[in-house]
C-alpha cells in the first residue's frame, strides 16, 4: 500500500496547488501536512527526523530575517541606485547582468543571499508583473545552476561531494562547461523578457509597506516550507532508494525532473554513490539543478523569491515549466553529445 499511497500523494502535490485556490494561498501549510503524511505512510517517524526537520530550516530563516531587517533599513538607497543603475544601462543589459551574475555568484555568497539580493533588487525596479515574473524565475535558474558549482553554493554540492570523497573544485571541474553556458543562455532570455524600460510608476512588488510584521511572517513561511521539504523528501526515500540503484543515467536525468517538487539536497544524498560512473553522476546532478527552477517548491531561491514577491503556484508554472523544460531537453542533448 504504500506506493500507491506515495503516488497520491505525489500527484496531489504536483496538482493541486495549481487548481485549488486555498491550497495556493496556504502553500507552506499544503506542502507540510504532505510531507507528515508522506512520512507516515511510509513509517518512517524517527527522533532523528524530527530533529532534522526543526534544525534545518534554521540557517535559512535566520539569514531571511537578518537580510530582511537590513534590506529595509537600506531600502531608500537601494531603491535610488537600482533604477540609476538600470536607467544608465538600460532594462535589458541590466537584466541580462543581473541573472548572469547573481548566478555565478551563488557559488560564493550562497543560494540564499543570492535569492535575497534578487528580490530586494525586484522589488525596487519598476517592472510590470508581466516583466517581472519571468525576470525572477529566469534569475532563481541561474541562482540553482551556479551555487552547485561550489560546497559554499548550496547543500546538493556538499553532500555530493562527502558521498563521492571528491575535492572541492570536483563540481566546477565536470559541469562548469554546461552551467556557465547555462546561465549565460538564462542571462539573454531576461534581457529579452524585461522589457526595453521601467515604468513611472512602482511594481505589483511596491503595493504593501514592509513592516516588522510582515518580515517576521515571511520568516516563518520559509521555515515551514523547509520543513516541508525536509518531511517529503524523507517520505520518498524509501521508493528512491529501492528504484534507483540500476537506472541508467539518461533515464535518472529525466527522473530527476522530481527535483521541481522535491529536495534536491535529498534527492543527491539518496542518488549518487562513489560506485555510480562519471557520466551516471553528471546526468543525475545536472536532472536535479535544471529541474529544481520549473516550480516554486523546486529550491530554496524560488521559495524566497515567490514569498516576497507574491508570485502565484500558477504564474510560476506557466513561465518556469516551459523553461525548464527546454532547458532540460538542450542539456541532454549534450550530454548525449560529450559524455
Amino acid at each position: 500500500m504504500m506506493f500507491p499511497a506515495l503516488l497520491i500523494i505525489l500527484i496531489a502535490v504536483l496538482f493541486l496547488p495549481f487548481t485549488v485556490k486555498k491550497v495556493e494561498e496556504q502553500l507552506e501549510l499544503f506542502l507540510f501536512a504532505a510531507g507528515l503524511l508522506a512520512v507516515t505512510v511510509t513509517s518512517q517517524w524517527k527522533w532523528l527526523l524530527v530533529e532534522e526537520a526543526l534544525l534545518e530550516p534554521v540557517k535559512i530563516t535566520i539569514a531571511v530575517l537578518t537580510a530582511g531587517l537590513l534590506f529595509r533599513e537600506f531600502k531608500p538607497y537601494i531603491d535610488r541606485y537600482v533604477n540609476k543603475a538600470a536607467e544608465f544601462m538600460g532594462l535589458p543589459r541590466f537584466a541580462f547582468l543581473l541573472v548572469f551574475l547573481l548566478g555565478l555568484l551563488s557559488s560564493v555568497i550562497t543560494a540564499i543571499i543570492a535569492a535575497l539580493v534578487l528580490v530586494e533588487v525586484v522589488t525596487h525596479l519598476k517592472l510590470e508583473k508581466k516583466q517581472e515574473t519571468p525576470l525572477v524565475i529566469l534569475a532563481c535558474f541561474s541562482i540553482g545552476l551556479g551555487a552547485a558549482l561550489t560546497p559554499i553554493g548550496e547543500p546538493l554540492a556538499t553532500i555530493a561531494i562527502s558521498k563521492l570523497h571528491e575535492s572541492f573544485w570536483f563540481i566546477f571541474i565536470q559541469l562548469w562547461y554546461y552551467i556557465i553556458p547555462g546561465m549565460l543562455l538564462l542571462g539573454l532570455l531576461a534581457l529579452l523578457f524585461s522589457g526595453k524600460t521601467l515604468n513611472k510608476e512602482p511594481g505589483l512588488t511596491e503595493k504593501e509597506k514592509e513592516t516588522f510584521g510582515t518580515i517576521l511572517l515571511r520568516t516563518g513561511k520559509v521555515y515551514l516550507f523547509v520543513m516541508a521539504l525536509v518531511l517529503l523528501g524523507t517520505g520518498f526515500k524509501p521508493i528512491i532508494d529501492e528504484y534507483i540503484k540500476c537506472i541508467p543515467a539518461e533515464v535518472l536525468y529525466w527522473l530527476n525532473i522530481i527535483s521541481a517538487i522535491l529536495d534536491n539536497a535529498t534527492l543527491t544524498a539518496a542518488e549518487i554513490s562513489p560506485d555510480m560512473s562519471l557520466y551516471q553522476i553528471k546526468a543525475a546532478i545536472l536532472g536535479l539543478i535544471i529541474a529544481g527552477g520549473m516550480l516554486i517548491p523546486g529550491n530554496i531561491p524560488n521559495i524566497i523569491a515567490a514569498n516576497k514577491l507574491g508570485i502565484k503556484s500558477k504564474d510560476w508554472a506557466a513561465f518556469g515549466v516551459p523553461v525548464g523544460f527546454a532547458l532540460m531537453v538542450l542539456f541532454f542533448l549534450i550530454l548525449l553529445l560529450i559524455k
